[in-house]
């Protein structure tokens, strides 16, 4: 599922740099995706992948695919299940709005 996510964000964002942050002896680290700052990151766990936006709250999401986080002021998050279907069209769109609310905000 991560590198599904993966690819998709690069699609959506050709300009999009990855890395790994918090890396630690128990775990890789966490990937990253930036574009004039974070956009969003990706953790893994056993039954999920959540990908947080960092300014999810400032994001305008029509397909409702932010499930995760809902509550909070900043952030929103994305759960996907292994065997999710993902709207690509809607992902593509949120994963832009992200990186121009960053290129808007670095100005």
């Amino acid at each position: 599922m991560l590198s599904r996510l993966r690819t998709l964000i690069k699609r959506a964002d050709p300009d999009v740099v990855e890395e790994w942050k918090w890396k630690k002896a128990t775990n890789p680290g966490v990937p990253v995706w930036s574009d004039h700052g974070i956009m969003c990151t990706g953790e893994t766990y056993k039954s999920v992948v959540k990908l947080t936006f960092f300014k999810g709250a400032a994001l305008e999401d029509p397909s409702k695919l932010f499930n995760s986080s809902l509550d909070g002021n900043t952030r929103r998050a994305i759960d996907f299940h292994e065997n999710d279907e993902i709207d690509d069209d809607a992902f593509v769109a949120l994963i832009r709005a992200a990186a121009s609310l960053n290129r808007s905000s670095s100005r």
